[in-house]
């Protein structure tokens, strides 16, 4: 007498996902660009704030591994002059030499594999879309790194 049927519709996420950005998978379908979601001081401010913090660890960081390989570099050279290892050169000069003609090769196609060229057309495509963004962070992570 009261028998209630219910309906359910089935949802094949595999095939919805296929052609989608993996953004649009992490942030739902409703992200679009900055642009239409903010308005523009809050882009500034969002750029600016994660510009900055970008620019502060990477000035840090940077810091770190500059002393880093300058102290590696500096404790290499301490020990070949005490003779606790011996270099050798014509060995180093070789494999330089090696390198060299490597990047002649690789310089003379001066074209970018298909795969790279697609990611840049994105990230000028982001850039276009998102300039203020784009503008503030630029400014932060300036700020940052003087700071």
């Amino acid at each position: 007498a009261g028998v209630k049927e219910d309906s359910f519709n089935v949802l094949d996420l595999a095939e919805y996902t296929k052609n989608r950005p993996w953004w649009r998978k992490v942030f739902a379908p409703s992200s679009g660009s900055s642009a239409e979601k903010y308005n523009v001081a809050t882009q500034l401010v969002i750029g600016g704030v994660t510009g900055w913090c970008t620019g502060f660890i990477f000035q840090k960081v940077g810091k770190l591994a500059a002393t880093a390989v300058g102290g590696g570099f500096f404790l290499l050279q301490i020990a070949n002059h005490t003779g606790y290892i011996k270099v050798d050169w014509k060995l180093v000069e070789r494999d330089v030499n090696k390198a060299k003609q490597q990047l002649k090769f690789h310089k003379g196609g001066n074209k970018m594999p298909p795969e790279v060229k697609s990611r840049v057309d994105e990230v000028i495509i982001f850039l276009k879309k998102n300039v203020i963004l784009t503008g503030g962070f630029a400014g932060g992570f300036l700020l940052g790194m003087a700071s």
